[in-house]
């Protein structure tokens, strides 16, 4: 296969002209950089290279301008609004950015158009005046929307202006400066012979720059279109060229000759739909594998959507030795980003303290590890221990030692909403973490990385200390996502070796015989509409200014195009609609269906994934003899009630929470847990009840405990909490919940003793621990828990749980005693009360029969919900008092399944809940 650059340098080399004489102009350098290696290959002898321009390096020759980025810009640009605007009216520069950036792309389109601004803005501002015709009595706000209207042609010429006379500009004044000064260049360079090739959709400057050389006779134009296209007059691919060839007059007297023939020949075209967009990647790695490394010279991937560039490095498969990317590794995307990321979220947010999760985010971050081990972590654990959601600068400077303050003083002394203070602590930052790193001599791609950092903020204290309107954190954090947005690290490798991976945009001009092109999909390739403009489409119509349609074209042409001379085409897809994907196939696809060529093998398939099956099966856990001794050590501590009913629960618990000693992360708790009310709750209820062990409760009593409530609670909820205020958010609607559960039970307390019943308090959280005879153990055993309350009722025992969460009834029941240590939710209540019963029987000789039961908190209305044998499941007569039979029963359930939990012989065995 013959590239195009390939056939244009063999027909040059045979004109008379030397080509180290010719001067050539590409649409990018990527193609420039494949001109000179094609002609090395075809060049038998030592030769000058020829001096060559992309179009932009060539307008900038012929204006005489320097080109300026975006960013600078909008700095020109908000000079020239403060001056031309009052101060009523002036806006500030945060404000400004909102909708300038649109304003400056308008501009940049009109001057690459070469619209006369002035009537096209007065055009703008009369359609915006009769948009509000018909308000009567127009509003001061309408009055100055209007007058920004009819400013726009101020702004735009004295902004032309000033750069003018710096001798810089944007994009689009450039090109209307070249297309002025062409003329003028053209007789100081006649002289000169100009090649322009793979062009095809030209602005009016470009058009008036090409047709100038031509008609001066100074250039030759090679344009890159299939002869399938240039006929068929309704393809885009070719909208533009054939419109060139109609309208401009070099070609009324010299018509194009014999256009190419390259598309008609034979492909093997495959169209491949796939979910997802990591799909694609994976695939493409298959297709890869398979090739030989002469194949893989040949071959380049062109990513229709770039954001799959990572996903594609990381699934390459390994026979894939050269690889020359030509898009840059986005710095957004290096892993230093998130701490200046997290620095900017912690310093916008007005207060005097700093919410705990920006100060971790900051911390904990791994391009600091080095630099603040062990401090870090251990003020981590200290934050989440201490449950402190908001932190002021000293309380994290006396976690660190002297030598780290300055460091701690650049992360979290306040920056005065300063943009210059911020800078310099980032650039601080930045080269403090790059004398760790080089001490190390480590990560030469970290150091990359903060090199450019370095650069992107020097950029930004530049552009401040020039122009003084970053007055604030948030300006600068826009401009600094302005920046980062363009910034990359180039890949280093060999250009013209091996695989190529390159961007649809990279792809001008270049031919290769193997071509893969992912994402093509609607809403990507091609790439829809977008509407970052004030101008109205009906407008940009009459003035001939591109839209979405041109747009298109323009994808089309460098779709087609990519496909003319390559033998071997690969197409993918997502098929998955998700986000902003439709999952819908490009309209190409369906377009190279329809006009499908006679030579053309098309393909089309759709692959998913292999998913393997995934057996879900229940895990066991062996006993080994290191778990055996500490289930003996667990025996002789003594099991809890809670520790029992988990194993009930699932056995795979008990093993991770109580074998392995496995516990939760402990975590700042924002809002207050549904377990620290239940603590709080049970705290609050012994300090109250405690003091009145052995007395008999009385309404006085009950008095007393309603006036300290609010005083209590807000205590255990420090003890428990938090030491700060819980005075606000949910938190302070819980902390009203408590008072609330608290003064519904001292009235559920005062209706008992309004019904005649004489309740003496006999212990309060009390500890118990007692020995259970296992025969079929040789080590003790014993059960251990604090049991809430037992009090004396009208001279009946009584055992009480306290629950916060909601209990009925049916829930503290029991039928069947085997069930008792099978089914958790049933019978758990029902074991963990017995087992207080069985601690209260054998360590304080409480006579029998007694009772036990469950207050639940958001049960109040049932009282006491007393333990109870029943004889049937429904219906039937119950019985609630704990007797000895009952005793007897629960002891040979608590035996067998203490026994099964000691047994080496069961394993720990899932259970599916």
């Amino acid at each position: 296969m013959k590239s195009f650059i390939r056939q244009v340098l063999e027909k040059l080399l045979k004109e008379e002209t030397p080509i180290s004489d010719i001067i050539f102009v590409l649409p990018s350098k990527r193609a420039g950089a494949f001109l000179l290696n094609e002609l090395s290959l075809l060049s038998s002898e030592s030769i000058f290279a020829p001096k060559i321009y992309s179009i932009e390096e060539f307008a900038e020759e012929v204006s005489g301008l320097k080109s300026i980025d975006n960013t600078t810009t909008l700095f020109e640009f908000y000079e020239v609004y403060q001056k031309l605007t009052s101060k009523e009216e002036l806006e500030n520069f945060e404000t400004f950015l909102a909708w300038a950036q649109s304003l400056i792309h308008d501009f940049n389109e009109i001057d690459r158009y070469l619209i006369d601004a002035e009537k096209f803005f007065d055009y703008l501002a009369d359609i915006q005046d009769i948009n509000h015709w018909s308000k009567q009595n127009r509003t001061e706000l309408i009055e100055n929307y209007l007058k920004f209207w009819a400013q726009l042609p101020q702004y735009y010429q004295v902004l032309k202006e000033n750069l003018v006379a710096k001798e810089q500009g944007y994009q689009g004044l450039i090109y209307r400066a070249a297309a002025t000064k062409i003329p003028e260049y053209t007789s100081e360079n006649a002289n000169h012979n100009y090649v322009f090739l793979g062009f095809n959709a030209l602005n009016s400057a470009e058009q008036i720059i090409f047709q100038e050389l031509l008609e001066k006779q100074l250039a030759t134009v090679y344009w890159d279109i299939d002869n399938v296209f240039l006929k068929d007059y309704h393809h885009e691919a070719s909208l533009f060229i054939r419109e060139y060839l109609k309208d401009w007059p070099f070609y009324q007297d010299n018509p194009l000759n014999p256009g190419i023939e390259e598309y008609n020949k034979e492909k093997d075209i495959s169209i491949t739909g796939i979910p997802k967009n990591v799909g694609q990647a994976k695939y493409l790695a298959e297709l890869l594998a398979d090739k030989s490394e002469a194949e893989l010279e040949k071959t380049a991937i062109v990513l229709g959507d770039e954001s799959l560039l990572l996903p594609i490095l990381n699934s390459l498969p390994p026979n894939v030795k050269d690889l020359n990317i030509t898009m840059g590794f986005p710095l957004k995307n290096a892993p230093v980003t998130s701490l200046f990321n997290s620095l900017f979220d912690l310093h916008t947010k007005s207060g005097s303290s700093y919410y705990y999760r920006n100060v971790i985010a900051i911390l904990n971050h791994p391009s600091l590890h080095q630099i603040l081990k062990p401090y870090a972590s251990k003020f981590i654990q200290k934050i989440n221990k201490e449950n402190t959601v908001y932190l002021k600068l000293e309380d994290i400077q006396d976690n660190f030692p002297e030598d780290l303050k300055e460091f701690i003083g650049w992360c979290f002394n306040d920056w005065k909403n300063s943009a210059k203070i911020a800078i310099e602590n980032f650039q601080n930052i930045v080269f403090s973490i790059k004398n760790i790193l080089k001490e190390e001599q480590t990560s030469k791609l970290q150091l990359e990385f903060l090199y450019h950092f370095h650069k992107l903020f020097n950029q930004l204290q530049t552009l401040n200390n020039t122009y003084p309107h970053i007055n604030s954190l948030t300006a600068l954090r826009n401009f600094y996502n302005e920046i980062m947005s363009t910034q990359s690290l180039d890949f280093q490798g060999r250009p013209f070796k091996g695989l190529q991976l390159m961007g649809m945009l990279e792809s001008r001009a270049l031919d290769f015989e193997n071509v893969i092109i992912t994402s093509v999909n609607e809403g990507t390739l091609p790439s829809g509409k977008s509407n970052n403009s004030f101008i109205p489409y009906d407008l940009k119509k009459s003035y001939n200014l591109p839209t979405y349609r041109e747009k298109d074209a323009v994808y089309t042409y460098h779709f087609y195009r990519l496909l003319q001379r390559a033998k071997k085409v690969t197409l993918l897809y997502n098929t998955e609609s998700g986000g902003l994907n439709s999952g819908e196939k490009s309209r190409f696809l369906t377009q190279l269906e329809i006009e499908k060529q006679p030579k053309h093998e098309l393909k089309i398939n759709t692959v998913s994934p292999k998913v393997p099956k995934v057996n879900n099966e229940l895990k066991v856990i062996e006993k080994t003899p290191a778990m055996i001794e500490k289930l003996k050590s667990l025996a002789n501590y003594g099991f809890s009630p809670s520790a029992l009913t988990s194993y009930i629960r699932n056995p795979l618990d008990f093993y991770y929470q109580y074998v392995l000693g496995v516990k939760e992360e402990e975590e700042v708790e924002e809002t207050v847990a549904y377990n620290t009310l239940g603590t709080v709750i049970h705290d609050s209820l012994e300090e109250f009840y405690q003091p009145l062990e052995g007395q008999v409760l009385t309404e006085a009593h009950i008095l007393d405990f309603r006036k300290r409530i609010g005083k209590e609670v807000a205590t255990q909820f420090q003890k428990t909490y938090t030491k700060s205020p819980i005075l606000k958010g949910k938190n302070y609607l819980i902390f009203e919940i408590a008072k609330r559960y608290l003064s519904n039970f001292f009235d559920l307390e005062s209706n008992r003793l309004k019904n005649g019943e004489e309740i003496k308090i006999v212990k309060i959280e009390k500890n118990l621990k007692t020995k259970i005879a296992v025969p079929e153990l040789n080590f003790p055993v014993y059960i251990k828990g604090k049991v809430d309350r037992v009090e004396n009722c009208n001279g009946i025992t009584r055992i009480i749980d306290y629950k916060t969460g909601k209990v009925d009834q049916s829930k503290i029941e029991i039928v069947d005693w085997e069930n008792i240590t099978t089914d958790y939710d049933k019978y758990s209540k029902s074991f963990q009360v017995l087992a207080y019963a069985t601690m209260m029987k054998n360590e304080e000789n409480i006579s029998l029969p007694l009772e036990g039961g469950i207050i639940s908190f958001k049960n109040l209305k049932g009282g006491l919900l007393k333990f109870a044998k029943r004889e049937k499941p429904r219906g039937g007569s119950k019985d609630f008092s704990i007797s000895e039979d009952t005793f007897t029963a629960y002891q040979d359930q608590l035996k067998k399944l203490i026994t099964e939990i000691c047994n080496p012989a069961i394993p720990f065995t899932e259970k599916e809940i």
